[in-house]
């Protein structure tokens, strides 16, 4: 057994390896020991605080005590004929480990796998499951990259779940987050200068600074990890615009080359998706047109476009989109705000996507996603304040669009129960300022702050937690159809999947929206008043009373039609 660590400014370093103490040897910048032992840990300097090794893969007992070795090659996988899966074409199924199931683990999710693959999903998106301090939160707080969370069953269980995706076809992403970490057990300072500032969720990292070759090795490494060794298909990089990288050559560029080459190493797609809020179309444009190469990332304008139109909520930074027109803008366009104002940043933002080279499946489009409902006040969901008629339309736009749909666990039979904003931070004072700092943040907003969840109370978690018996309910299992239905649908049809932007037109008169996908035409009407529109053919799909008779199409309020011309 060999232990190593990288800590360059330190004079001594020890490893504890199962209680007993051995001096490192220093080699370069990393430090080197034979020892042997199961459960270790190492001291810096003559502290005699023992911490959980960076590069941990395991830490069975939490964030704070010894990590342990993990044998990757000791995994017995049935995945061998897993060839992969590339994103165009693809439907994305955002959830969360913790209140997917009633169990909260990996095992009990695989449970639901086969309803997954039922429904026509082709990526299984998990949020973050790294190692964080407690046992339930969303992710976003992890501290040691590499460590499968162990309430949710640790490594092998993660590795369960991945061999089980993959033996229905599905993929598998993954949420990791690089841009900051969590505020309990971040122990990286202590070992070398991985820190350089904060940013609006806890320490950045060193990117661009002294020391900062072996920072961006231990980002990239991370993320190779889990895609050789887990065997993931794709990463999704949480919030990238925090990044702060001032060298030629982007952290994301670096990676993404690197990510390119394990997938011609493992024969593959390997996929990374960012999200960002930059509204830059050069994340996700080939390096050979002097772009960073990335394959995706979230469209959050196409997001709040869509979110206006249905709910009628214009505050903050929705502002912008109510915009006459504002949706199909976005639809056509990708950004609404490229080199355009925005209000809510009190600045020009954004840059344009050029429609004519950057293919639609390179933008992900969606109603809902964790954080557009974990981050409202009471983490309430479209469907406690919008119609199923609305909902209805929602959905058939984001799925006839040219771009790659996901939807967020439960949205596809409008689950009832709420997604709230939760953790379970054992230190009592870092418990109490994260419930006072969610409420006075909403308070803000004007909301009172006893409306506002306790993230620290258990009945939070219990609150957010899928109710899988109400996908037979009324009201639910409509929904649920018209969700396979599209999906089917989408599947089927070549033009529902055709990515080029140039190919693909929607008009808007009013509250009337049709999009054009070659022989397809959708018809959508989102006003109060029923609306007609000179549309014939064959009705593939339609919600509530839309008609067609004589060339004209006839919509309701709050109906589509989805018709073959």
């Amino acid at each position: 057994m060999s232990f190593r660590v990288w800590a360059p400014h330190q004079a001594r370093v020890r490893v504890r390896a199962d209680g007993v103490d051995h001096e490192m040897t220093r080699r370069g910048e990393w430090w080197h020991s034979d020892a042997t032992g199961t459960d270790y840990a190492f001291l810096l300097g003559d502290d005699e605080k023992p911490l959980p090794d960076p590069r941990s893969q395991w830490q069975p007992k939490g964030v704070h005590e010894p990590s342990r070795v993990y044998d990757h090659s000791a995994f017995e996988w049935s995945d061998q004929s897993w060839t992969g899966r590339a994103l165009p074409g693809g439907v994305v199924y955002e959830l969360h480990i913790g209140t997917f199931t009633e169990g909260g683990t990996f095992d009990s999710a695989i449970e639901k796998l086969d309803y997954l693959a039922d429904l026509g999903v082709t990526f299984v998106e998990v949020m973050p499951v790294n190692s964080f301090d407690g046992t339930t939160g969303w992710g976003y707080d992890g501290v040691l990259w590499g460590a499968v969370h162990e309430p949710y069953g640790g490594p092998d269980g993660f590795k369960r779940f991945v061999d089980a995706c993959h033996r229905r076809g599905l993929a598998v992403v993954l949420d990791v987050v690089y841009n900051h970490l969590g505020p309990s057990g971040a122990y990286l300072d202590r070992f070398g200068p991985y820190f350089a500032g904060q940013n609006d969720w806890g320490p950045g990292l060193n990117l661009d600074g002294e020391g900062s070759d072996e920072v961006r090795r231990y980002v990239i490494d991370n993320a190779l990890g889990w895609l050789r060794d887990f065997h993931v298909d794709a990463l999704r990089l949480d919030a990238v615009h925090a990044l702060s990288d001032r060298r030629a050559t982007h952290l994301l560029e670096e990676l993404a080359l690197d990510v390119e080459a394990l997938s011609a190493a493992v024969r593959r797609p390997l996929t990374l998706i960012a999200e960002s809020d930059l509204n830059d179309p050069k994340l996700v444009t080939a390096r050979e047109a002097h772009g960073y190469g990335l394959n995706a990332q979230w469209s959050d304008d196409l997001h709040h476009a869509l979110h206006v139109a249905l709910s009628g909520e214009t505050s903050g930074y929705y502002t912008d989109f109510a915009a006459p027109g504002a949706l199909a803008r976005t639809l056509r366009e990708v950004f609404f705000h490229a080199g355009t104002w925005s209000s809510f940043r009190g600045r020009t933002h954004g840059r344009p996507v050029d429609t004519r080279t950057v293919p639609g499946h390179r933008f992900l489009a969606y109603l809902q996603n964790h954080d557009q409902i974990g981050n409202r006040a009471t983490g309430d969901r479209l469907s406690a304040s919008v119609s199923a008629g609305r909902l209805a339309c929602g959905a058939a736009i984001v799925f006839c669009s040219p771009y790659t749909p996901m939807i967020f666990m439960g949205e596809e039979w409008a689950a009832s129960t709420p997604w709230q904003f939760f953790a379970s931070f054992p230190d009592p004072e870092l418990a109490e300022a994260v419930r006072t700092g969610r409420r006075r943040e909403f308070a803000r907003h004007g909301w009172g702050e006893a409306d506002v969840p306790d993230p620290i109370d258990p009945a939070t978690v219990e609150r957010s937690r899928l109710r899988w018996p109400e996908i037979s309910e009324p009201g639910h299992r409509e929904m649920l159809a018209l969700h396979r239905s599209l999906i089917a649908l989408r599947r089927d049809r070549p033009e529902l999947t055709d990515p080029r932007l140039d190919h693909f037109d929607v008009h808007a008169e009013g509250s009337l929206l049709v999009l054009h996908r070659g022989a397809l035409r959708l018809a959508v009407n989102l006003g109060p008043d029923a609306a007609t529109v000179p549309l014939g053919g064959d009705v593939l799909l339609s919600w509530g009373d839309a008609s067609v008779a004589g060339g004209m199409a006839t919509l309701p309020p709050e109906t589509f039609v989805l018709l073959d011309s």
